[in-house]
């Protein structure tokens, strides 16, 4: 079965960009002109797929309205020529589908996950976490674009993962495997936010995802864990003891845009590539 769903979690407070996260979504901060959140639904169209799931939750209403056409706006400047200025936006728009649901209570990513059941059913999904900004690789594509190629091959539930300072490893899931093949582990082990001194690895797990349904009834057995929070990584560590759950270190970049530091540095690059972009048009024009 091909993966046509993708799921966001987009309930979080986003409390590391107060005050201006009081009353805007954290997945609505832009990146130069673009929310993350439409960086991330852009990802999942590039990788094939048509249907947004988003778990959103107070306050969260931008979003819906990001994602819908605004006929006031759409009469103000039609015909003129900032008119351009929304044309990336319309092409999502027309691509694919969104649908909500809330997550009532904050109780970790893996109940955020389940909450978000009744959008995506019993078939594959994907799940993308838009403040883990990530670039495309000029080969290899999008991230995602390269784990749903992994998932086709091994149809199994597959994290994103890269290293990281051992020094952060208590930021992130953090993996133990078996190399199978260039960048792909079997992992045996998942810890989440691991102390450096006892982490079984640097191998951070990121915010790509391909899951199968069966992920719903495995988290719905799952105790809180760290933080009293039901973790994704909990529920995927029993997968692992079952099955097989694959870590795919993948190509491309990643911006942490959760802190402010991830946030400034993605701006400034992709503001870099958005400048280098214009000048090999301009080139390209007067050839």
């Amino acid at each position: 079965m091909k993966i046509r769903k993708c799921l966001f979690p987009a309930a979080g407070y986003g409390t590391r960009f107060l005050p201006a996260t009081k009353a805007t979504p954290k997945e609505m901060l832009p990146v130069l002109t673009k929310p993350l959140i439409q960086y991330g639904v852009e990802e999942a169209i590039e990788a094939g797929m048509d249907t947004m799931a988003i778990v959103t939750g107070r306050g969260k209403r931008a979003i819906e309205d990001h994602f819908d056409i605004s006929y006031e706006l759409e009469h103000q400047i039609k015909g003129t020529s900032k008119e351009h200025y929304l044309t990336e936006i319309r092409d999502v728009i027309t691509k694919c589908t969104f649908s909500y649901t809330r997550q009532v209570e904050m109780k970790g990513l893996g109940h955020a996950i389940l909450t978000g059941e009744t959008l995506i059913g019993n078939q594959p999904f994907a799940v993308i976490l838009a403040d883990d900004l990530c670039d495309n690789d000029s080969e290899a594509g999008s991230v995602l674009s390269q784990m749903v190629r992994l998932y086709d091959k091994y149809k199994c539930c597959i994290v994103a993962i890269e290293e990281v300072p051992k020094e952060h490893t208590n930021k992130y899931g953090i993996i133990e495997g078996k190399l199978m093949e260039d960048d792909v582990f079997v992992i045996s082990n998942m810890v989440e936010k691991p102390d450096p001194e006892v982490a079984p690895s640097n191998l951070a797990i990121i915010g790509r995802y391909i899951l199968t349904p069966d992920i719903f009834d495995v988290i719905r057995d799952t105790k809180p864990g760290k933080g009293g929070e039901i973790q994704i990584t909990d529920a995927l560590m029993t997968q692992a003891q079952k099955g097989m759950v694959l870590g795919y270190k993948f190509k491309g970049k990643r911006f942490d845009c959760g802190s402010v530091d991830g946030f400034v540095e993605a701006t400034n690059y992709f503001y870099q590539k958005e400048i280098a972009q214009t000048i090999e048009k301009t080139k390209e024009k007067k050839k």
